[in-house]
């Protein structure tokens, strides 16, 4: 059997076909089309006729998209969101929405409601829930909005009141209305929590796009019995239908695509990875085969939100990277490139532009394109614009590093081509001849994960009873999302005491993975 995995870019969108082995039996590289589905439409087909496999054994097809993340940039497709806060009065200082774009709070329609409930740190009610409340302007909102985002003032310890806002969601405005729930979204920290939950909800009507058009490509294509996922941006999958309820875990799945499939390509577990495409080069950090998460708040189309994504540097780098020498005789780099237009444009394909992708060509890095094209350039023009790229590049390495150590980098994406061989601070570069469509390799070999996270008191409850607990959870959101339970381990286990409150109170993050069989 073999597994068919798409990964959607912004320049390009890549396929693979990987066997039961995991071992690469196809792989091809096409234009990301305006529309998208054409372009993975295309992209399938390509690999399909390339590997000339039978398609009835095709067991699984993944796919990795930033449709969730252009949709929010672009305000795009974005559905009218009611948005229900409990914790009044203690939480009417700062309204859902502040701090929010005007444009893209229009769209979602600005409609908002502080009811009475919530919890304190250890447990107590801030005031005593109303479900008469709830209704009321639940009735209000009927026609108004296309789904609810509802969040608790410390839900992560206890989300009762949160379920019981969906269940009266569903009962009054019907079964089909998408409700959002911060607990299983966001992690501590009320308003960033709120914002992720808010822009999910927002996000239910791309995301159905999105699914329906992967089913229907792949329909196209006559395949027709696998097994479908999205990938998440912590490096694993999730079901389609675990994807439509939680369609913001899509965001940043590109670059995580990238390690896991540099990870799996290298055979490194610990290393830095560098992904040059068209435009930029992401830089991220392998820990034990996953991606490093950020510790820092992340901001989604000028919205700041809490959710996990992978710590990734962007710098202005890519095989398209537009080179300039100015008047005073220095070469700049970018930070504007060609993009997906490089083989019209650049100089090796016949344009007028000069690329990085050029300069690389020029010095007999690589073999693209027609090299006569390229021999008027200036040698010294040449050798001036790779010490600008290898500076660019050495930077990047040494503000992802976390000492002063030299690091092992594995180099992958389509524009790897302009990398030069020696970095400073690196010991070893690896790279591999399917390195460009590393992103879609990472989108097959995925597991399905879980995560949760929660705020425990140690003196209410023995560590290990809690830690325990917060396995069994992020172990049932891995079973939702599509995982067998035999197969689910653990990855890795968070503590955080939180000095600021009492009884010994920790934050405890658990992170599984499992297969589908």
């Amino acid at each position: 059997m073999y597994k068919l995995g798409i990964d959607v870019g912004g320049t390009n969108t890549d396929a693979v076909i990987l066997d039961h082995n995991l071992n690469v039996v196809s792989s091809i590289k096409t234009h990301t089309t305006k529309d998208i589905e054409s372009g993975i439409d295309e992209a399938i087909h390509q690999v399909i006729f390339q590997s000339k496999i039978d398609v009835n054994n095709i067991s699984e097809a993944m796919l990795g998209t930033t449709q969730a993340t252009n949709a929010i940039v672009e305000r795009h497709n974005l559905g009218r969101v009611g948005v229900i806060r409990i914790g009044y009065p203690a939480t009417a200082s700062i309204l859902p929405y502040t701090e929010w774009p005007d444009d893209i709070t229009k769209i979602l329609s600005n409609t908002y409601s502080l009811v009475h409930g919530g919890y304190e740190f250890n447990g107590d009610e801030i005031s005593a829930f109303d479900d008469e409340e709830i209704v009321d302007v639940l009735q209000s909102w009927r026609g108004k909005v296309d789904g609810i985002a509802v969040i608790g003032v410390f839900s992560s310890i206890n989300n009762d009141q949160e379920q019981k806002v969906e269940e009266l969601a569903h009962q009054i405005l019907g079964a089909d209305i998408p409700v959002s729930c911060s607990s299983s979204i966001g992690s501590i920290g009320l308003i960033g929590r709120e914002n992720a939950t808010v822009l999910n909800t927002a996000l239910f009507k791309v995301i159905k796009l999105v699914t329906d058009g992967f089913f229907n490509a792949l329909r196209q294509e006559g395949i027709t019995q696998a097994k479908q996922y999205l990938c998440q941006n912590d490096g694993t999958l999730m079901s389609m239908d675990y994807a439509k309820s939680h369609p913001i875990l899509t965001i940043g799945s590109g670059p995580t695509n990238s390690i896991r499939g540099a990870a799996y390509l290298s055979k490194q577990e610990n290393a830095l990875v560098l992904d040059i495409g068209g435009t930029t080069s992401d830089i991220g950090v392998l820990v034990n085969g996953f991606p490093r998460e950020s510790s820092k708040s992340v901001t989604v189309g000028g919205i700041q939100t809490n959710f996990r994504m992978p710590d990734i540097l962007s710098v202005g780098l890519g095989g398209g990277s537009i080179v300039r020498r100015l008047d005073d005789g220095t070469v700049t780099i970018g930070p504007d490139s060609v993009g997906y237009e490089i083989t019209d444009k650049a100089k090796v394909f016949g344009g007028d532009i000069i690329t990085t992708t050029d300069i690389a060509v020029k010095l007999g890095m690589c073999s693209v394109g027609n090299p006569e094209l390229v021999s008027d350039l200036n040698d010294e023009f040449a050798q001036q614009a790779m010490a600008k790229i290898k500076e660019i590049l050495e930077d990047g390495i040494d503000r992802m590093k976390t000492s002063s150590k030299d690091v092992s980098v594995i180099l992958v994406g389509g524009g790897s081509i302009v990398a030069p061989e020696n970095l400073n601070g690196v010991a070893k570069v690896y790279t591999d001849q399917y390195g460009g469509v590393a992103n879609a390799i990472g989108a097959t070999i995925a597991q399905i994960g879980g995560e949760y996270e929660k705020v425990y008191q140690y003196v209410e409850i023995e560590r290990a009873i809690a830690i325990k607990d917060a396995e069994k959870q992020a172990e049932l959101q891995a079973i939702e999302a599509g995982a067998v339970s035999e197969t689910i381990n653990t990855v890795s286990i968070e503590e955080v005491p939180l000095s600021y409150a009492p009884g010994d109170t920790t934050r405890v993050k658990v992170k599984v993975v499992g297969s589908n069989h």
